[in-house]
Formats: C-alpha cells, structure tokens, sequence
C-alpha cells in the first residue's frame, strides 16, 4: 500500500473514531434532555394534582360552609317562629355573684350542639349571617366549623377575654377572609361609603339578647409589635374610666376612612368586626366598629 493510501486509511479510522464519539455525545445528551423532559413533566403533574387536591378540599369545604350556615340560619329562623307569638322576657338566673340571663329561645337548639355559641352577627346585602363562638383559645376557630371539624374558612368568633354578661365596653369579634366571601370575606364592602349610606346598622345578638349597632368607624390597621406604643384596637376591651374611653374613640376617628353620623359617648356598647387585609400585608387588619342603639 503507497503511502497515500496508508494516510487515507487512517483518516478514515480516525474520522469513524471521531463520528461515533460525536453520536455518543450526542446519543448521551438527547438522554439527559430526555430524563429532563421526564422530570419536568412529572414535576407539572406533580403540581397539577396539588393544585387539583387543594382547589377540591377548598370547594368541598366552601360547600359545606354555606350548606352548613344555611342549615343554622334556618334552625334559628324556625326556631324563632315558633316562640313570634309569645312575649319575649328577659330572665335573670342567680349563680352565685353572677346573674346568667335565659338564652333566647331561637338559639336553644344551636347552643345545645355546641355550648361555645355566643351569639349572632348579620350585615344586610352580605354574606355575613353567622354564628358566632367564644372559647378560651383565640386560635381554635381560625381552623374548626361550628361542628368542630377542620375548615380553612374557620368560625366568626369572639374575644376570649370579651365578656356578654358583665358586659364589656367593646365586644371585639374576628373571622376570616375569604376570597369565596365566606365568614368576613364582604365586610370590606363598608370601604365604598355608599355601601355605609345603604347599611349604617347592622345586627349582633348574643344568645342572651338581641342587638342593633350603628356603625361608627371604618378603618384599616396593623397588628403591632408588643412593645410598640401606640393604639390597639385589639385590645380594647374594656374602658376604665370616661378619660380612657374618649381616648380611644378620638384614636379610632382619626383611623376612619370617612366621618358617620353618630359619635360614641362613655356609657355606650361597642362591637368591633375584625378582619385581615391582605393589600396591607400579612398583618393588615380592615376593621368596622358600631355602637349599640338598640
């Protein structure tokens, strides 16, 4: 073989060296890109199904809430009708130094499933037409329903420290958000100050009594810091003397988002609704106080 030859022949080896090891790269990285594919695929689905399982539990139980307030409004209401022809008392019980008033024969039944209802909150043109609950743990009904199961929607509920008997000055009442308009989810209706022209009163009963409370203030707030100085309104609860409670309201006008026809005086019942606000952050609060006037 000429010399010519020789060197064509190893070219040539040396050109199919060279072609197998670039269909071998190229083999390796189709499989890598392959595995890749794979992975991400089974990450979306991965994903998709959570999302799938989440969006499923969050209308199973949004469903279930308004079954559920649907089936307790109507027990209150037929519950209701059938003491409408009879005159309403307000007895006192003695118990030792407390007096414990009869509960109003419309919330008998509910209280006897469960005995943390408290009382009663509804807004006109809402969703709002709750029970409302009141436990020693303030945390409890972020998470339960009013039959104690596990619902992301949670309860309306009171203050622990807040007391309907010994009355306090302000009954500060919590519920959830929700983008569904669950619990407190149309409370911040009352931004729009035609909604407060339309809806200047709304109503909260304990189980004790009934309530009608016209709205005084509108304002949006923060959870604070422990250590900060400055006004609360989540906890306000109690008033001391004339001093502290002029105070307070003087705080809470300054906070309003509008002025409303009626100013508080010492002596008069507040109820304050609580709710969060996520356009302020994780601890906004939106926040509707009215005063008792009937």
């Amino acid at each position: 073989m000429s010399g010519k030859k020789q060197t064509e022949a190893g070219m040539g080896g040396l050109q199919d060296i060279q072609d197998e090891r670039l269909r071998a790269a190229v083999s390796k990285e189709l499989k890598k890109r392959e595995k890749r594919r794979k992975q991400l695929i089974m990450f979306c689905v991965v994903i998709a199904t959570g999302c799938i399982g989440y969006f499923s539990i969050y209308t199973y139980m949004n469903r279930r809430t308004q079954s559920e307030s649907a089936d307790w409004a109507k027990i209150k209401e037929e519950s209701k009708s059938k003491v409408s022809d009879k005159e309403e008392e307000f007895v006192i019980h003695r118990t030792g130094e407390t007096e414990i008033p009869d509960i109003l024969p419309e919330y008998e039944i509910l209280y006897n499933k469960n005995k943390k209802l408290i009382g009663w909150v509804k807004i006109a043109d809402t969703n709002i037409d709750y029970p409302v609950m009141q436990t020693v743990d303030n945390e409890y009904y972020l998470t339960h329903d009013f039959g104690q199961n596990q619902d992301k929607n949670g309860c309306i509920f009171m203050d622990k420290d807040c007391d309907v008997i010994d009355r306090s000055t302000n009954l500060i009442i919590y519920g959830h958000h929700m983008k569904s308009g669950a619990m407190f989810g149309h409370l911040d209706k009352y931004t729009d100050e035609s909604f407060y022209q339309d809806h200047q009163t709304f109503q909260f009963d304990t189980i004790y009594e009934k309530g009608t409370y016209q709205v005084v203030y509108v304002f949006k707030a923060q959870v604070l810091a422990e250590d900060e100085i400055a006004f609360k309104y989540y906890q306000f609860i109690d008033a001391n003397s004339e001093e502290e409670f002029n105070s307070n309201m003087a705080a809470m006008a300054a906070m309003s988002m509008y002025e409303t026809a009626y100013t508080p005086v010492y002596g008069d019942e507040l109820v304050t609704l609580s709710t969060c606000d996520r356009t302020q952050g994780s601890e906004g609060r939106f926040v509707v106080v009215g005063v008792r006037v009937a």
